[in-house]
């Protein structure tokens, strides 16, 4: 069986190592959240969704991050899963690079692009991404991690698992099979197509419920709200397109689509209508806020740096105007320094 150790038991890394769990995974969750390592000890890590069967308590091994040198006195760990907040990455990686197996490797599973930064600590062949699309979980108390997406469904892939150079190896395909214990999964062969799908999703939708205070459902529902993130999304492909990536659907509107939405109007109109119909189809959405939202409720650091800020950063680079990215960075810096507070006014101004 593989050693797991999973760093930052966020609500990500929390949801993923209490399943495995159950399936007799060998897992232990790494964090430094005081409160929250206690309550698992305590009590387990409490799950809770849209059915009572997503509603279950799981014991599960867990460790503060300073007593991370334990890992020195015990079976080398196979699977490093980093669940870290992107600016986290490289001490994570480092933290935990000691403790590997001759044979182990480390595996992002986060929000943004960071792959080389986890490459530059333990090298390329050492380092596989993953991808969580939707899966729509929040930790809302120490211990406690709400789903707000349904499990299991047909029509979506929840986990896509790839290597750096897009091949199928056995190490991706052992890690799909462990991560279908949770939730659907797959191998892909376009990793980097897969990301950037991702990044853009997040670009269009973490700022904005940052800045405005707005959940996913009151997002899109507000036309000048929903046109500033659809504006968002179409920079953000197309710098993807400039890098060479061949882009995945973004949630479910195509990429190509999107990329046109800002010049084309029948694009635009296409891309509305499809936000428009997510949001009447939508189950739960009174409850589902993006994390960066959820960052600066509880009073943290966002990632927004490594959401619209890289997006913004990549087009300078690229020579590609970004100017909603730009500003949404902005806007969110000001929002977590306290000079200005949440409200849907400072998007519908641009908008």
């Amino acid at each position: 069986m593989k050693r797991i150790v999973i760093v930052g038991a966020g609500a990500v890394g929390s949801h993923i190592g209490a399943l495995l769990t159950k399936h007799d995974q060998d897992i232990t969750l790494l964090d430094y959240w005081h409160e929250h390592v206690e309550a698992i000890r305590r009590e387990g890590v409490r799950l809770s969704g849209m059915s009572e069967a997503d509603s279950q308590t799981i014991r599960v091994n867990a460790m503060h991050m300073a007593e991370a040198a334990q890992l020195a006195h015990q079976k080398p760990v196979d699977i490093a899963i980093v669940a870290t907040k992107s600016y986290d990455t490289e001490w994570a990686t480092m933290m935990i690079r000691p403790y590997l197996a001759a044979d182990g490797f480390v595996v992002s599973l986060q929000n943004c692009i960071n792959e080389e930064r986890i490459a530059g600590i333990v090298g390329w062949g050492r380092t596989v991404g993953c991808i969580a699309a939707r899966i729509s979980v929040e930790l809302y108390a120490p211990g406690q991690v709400r789903r707000q997406a349904p499990t299991g469904a047909a029509h979506h892939t929840v986990f896509r698992v790839g290597e750096i150079h897009g091949r199928v190896t056995p190490r991706v395909s052992r890690l799909a099979e462990l991560l279908s214990l949770v939730d659907t999964a797959k191998v892909t062969t376009n990793l980097w197509g897969e990301r950037w799908a991702k990044l853009s999703h997040n670009a269009m939708r973490n700022g904005v419920a940052a800045v405005t205070g707005m959940r996913g459902n009151d997002i899109d529902g507000d036309e000048a709200v929903r046109r500033f993130t659809i504006m968002l999304g179409a920079e953000a492909v197309q710098v993807g397109q400039a890098l060479g990536y061949e882009l995945e659907k973004v949630g479910k509107i195509d990429p190509r689509t999107l990329a046109r939405a800002d010049t084309d109007a029948q694009a635009y109109q296409a891309v509305e209508d499809l936000l428009v119909k997510e949001r009447t189809d939508r189950v739960r959405g009174d409850l589902q806020r993006p994390s960066t939202g959820q960052d600066i409720l509880k009073g943290r650091r966002t990632e927004i740096e490594f959401i619209n800020g890289y997006v913004a950063d990549q087009g300078r680079r690229l020579g590609i105007a970004t100017p909603y990215n730009e500003k949404v960075t902005r806007l969110v810096n000001e929002v977590e320094r306290g000079t200005i507070q949440p409200d849907p006014r400072h998007i519908k101004e641009i908008a």
